[in-house]
């Protein structure tokens, strides 16, 4: 039988970066991936050319399939609509991330800036179906076997994270994690736009931007902008997790994505008749039963 495994040192890298399960083995088996086919990844105009150009190898040639779909929707213009903009993207969360790659996708250079150096966060995010099929166009199952197989239709903070950090490496978004955000400099001079950073000396101190955009999350908004938040009723939910040992019992117990109140009244009242606890059910709104697959 032949063996389609990795016969050279970057296809071999190409598969630990898919893999890998922490944001700084990403980004390190990413950088060893550039060295080994000599590109250099702040080259953002030819780097993903570049890139599938010298990596020959056939697992990657399913995602660039992938990615140059999506690449080639008319909204982009083929990489032309924003390619004089220097953007700057504050935060690694999942919305930074997702905007990363949009901007990267219209053709402009983006520099993303994350104070933390870890992806820790493992809250179960529900996916809605646009939301699903947005990341499988993005090549979301090639990093992520599991991603929304069968019914599953959510996914922890933390794997979104890397599945969208390998998606904005390989376009060419510069990922910077380590680095504080301590606010703008306005233009002087012949100077732009620019970012104080801690550490001072850190490269992307020196980048000169026309767009920035701040995904540091509600509790952190950058001086001169305004912040306005819209919230509903506010609810108590639960959410149940249980250790998943892969046992056959296991694999036929109904996971369910929640259960809210106002969809499924039936079910909270048969807890009522059941408890007898008509403060608790008025307080908790929804109920959630994971198997985690983190």
């Amino acid at each position: 039988m032949t063996d389609q495994g990795p016969v050279n040192p970057s296809h071999e890298t190409f598969e630990r970066f898919v893999q890998a399960q922490k944001c700084k083995d990403v980004r390190n088996h990413f950088a060893e991936l550039c060295r080994q086919l000599d590109i250099n990844p702040k080259d953002f105009r030819t780097f993903y050319g570049n890139l599938k150009e010298r990596l020959n190898y056939w697992k990657a040639k399913a995602l660039w399939t992938k990615l140059d779909k999506r690449a080639s929707h008319a909204d982009y213009q083929q990489g032309k609509v924003c390619m004089k903009n220097k953007c700057l993207v504050l935060g690694s969360g999942p919305c930074g991330l997702r905007t990363a790659i949009e901007l990267a996708l219209l053709g402009a250079q983006v520099v993303v800036l994350e104070k933390r150096e870890s992806f820790t966060r493992n809250n179960v995010l529900h996916l809605w179906p646009f939301t699903i099929y947005d990341l499988r166009e993005l090549g979301a199952k090639k990093f992520y076997g599991k991603f929304c197989s069968g019914s599953l239709d959510h996914i922890s903070i933390r794997q979104l994270q890397l599945i969208l950090l390998k998606v904005s490496l390989l376009l060419g978004v510069e990922v910077h994690t380590g680095v504080e955000f301590q606010g703008l400099i306005e233009p002087t001079g012949e100077n732009g736009w620019m970012a104080k950073l801690h550490p001072a000396s850190h490269p992307a101190a020196s980048l000169q931007f026309d767009v920035f955009i701040s995904a540091g999350g509600g509790r952190f908004v950058p001086e001169g902008f305004k912040h306005k938040e819209l919230r509903g009723r506010l609810a108590i939910g639960i959410t149940a997790n249980f250790i998943n040992r892969n046992t056959a019992a296991e694999a036929q117990v109904e996971e369910i994505s929640g259960v809210a109140r106002i969809y499924n009244q039936k079910f909270f009242q048969d807890l009522h008749n059941q408890t007898g606890s008509n403060q608790y059910l008025t307080s908790c709104e929804s109920l959630q039963c994971l198997k985690p697959r983190l």
